[in-house]
């Protein structure tokens, strides 16, 4: 069972206890009135799927009920670092070298 640490709450719990919400760190468009179809079809669907670190936004369902971002390899399925929502992106280069 994976553990998940909430950055609100600071515990790790059990992952039932969360839900994935995505991609974090998507840049929302100032004005979709002024995007195209195949703009808006980019921005509400295509996503990176990669292959090792990624950044994610999860929701703490069953616990504090706030949304936070995560750092988690999608080969290992490690969570690296959780983070509140809407402070920036942590450095990739910093966390690597922290390891």
């Amino acid at each position: 069972m994976l553990l998940i640490r909430c950055p609100y709450c600071n515990a790790e719990r059990p992952e039932v206890e969360f839900v994935y919400a995505g991609e974090a760190h998507i840049v929302r468009p100032v004005d979709p009135s002024q995007t195209d179809d195949d703009q808006w079809r980019d921005h509400l669907y295509v996503r990176n799927n990669a292959r090792g670190l990624h950044f994610e936004r999860w929701r703490h369902i069953h616990g504090c009920a706030r949304f936070f971002n995560a750092l988690r390899d999608t080969v290992s399925d490690k969570f690296v670092t959780t983070y509140k929502a809407g402070l920036p992106r942590p450095r990739i280069e910093d966390i690597k070298e922290s390891m």
